[in-house]
């Protein structure tokens, strides 16, 4: 098994696709357990993922790259796309679907710590809600904390990644009824792998020196 810093080192952002490679489908159902099971606050889980794994489904997504062309071959050549989405609003609907699948799944050893688990979720829900006013922006913080549980598991899968930022979330929101469900489009991930027209898999990486990044007290 390796280690995780030699996936982190290895991992690249992949800039071109082999169109004629597919991921297998344990490797995808692989995918969807990492996306399951990701970390959010207080166990939030503000999200959806829509996945693309034939031409037309890639090329509905491939729409809302006509303003960044640059991005359109990647998610055409890839052989799976993924988008992460981000509730629109943290309802009670589901804070309730939260708490009742965390019951269904034994985590309560009874109501009173089920009724504290919802209490303590609440609380920090309604702060972003009323007094700090950020909520969209803190649930799209737990879609990010998703996106690298799946950067770093593909690696792990020896999968290749491309998170794409430059597409339309208006256009792709229309395309695929995300606003009718109560989402909106966040990011894009492209998943394959390389080809040999890929320039960034042959360059270095490069980081900044630990030493400028960390600080010890």
């Amino acid at each position: 098994m390796q280690d995780l810093s030699s996936l982190v080192k290895k991992r690249r952002t992949t800039k071109a696709f082999d169109p004629k490679r597919k991921i297998a489908a344990d490797k995808i159902e692989h995918i969807k357990t990492l996306l399951q099971f990701a970390p959010s606050s207080t166990n939030s889980q503000p999200w959806h993922f829509v996945l693309a794994q034939t031409e037309a489904g890639k090329a509905t997504i491939a729409k809302a790259t006509e303003q960044f062309a640059f991005n359109t071959a990647k998610i055409m050549n890839a052989s799976h796309v993924l988008v992460l989405c981000t509730k629109q609003q943290m309802d009670e609907e589901h804070l309730h679907q939260v708490l009742n699948q965390e019951q269904a799944d034994g985590r309560f050893a009874g109501e009173e710590a089920k009724q504290n688990q919802h209490n303590g979720r609440s609380f920090f829900v309604n702060m972003h809600r009323y007094e700090l006013k950020d909520a969209q922006h803190w649930m799209e913080k737990q879609v990010y904390l998703a996106l690298g549980t799946l950067l770093l598991g593909a690696s792990a899968l020896d999968i290749d990644a491309c998170p794409i930022e430059g597409f339309d979330a208006t256009v792709l929101n229309r395309e695929l009824g995300l606003r009718d469900k109560g989402f909106t489009a966040s990011v894009i991930v492209a998943l394959g792998y390389r080809s040999e027209e890929d320039f960034n898999a042959a360059l270095p990486k490069s980081r900044l020196p630990q030493a400028q990044i960390f600080s010890q007290i």
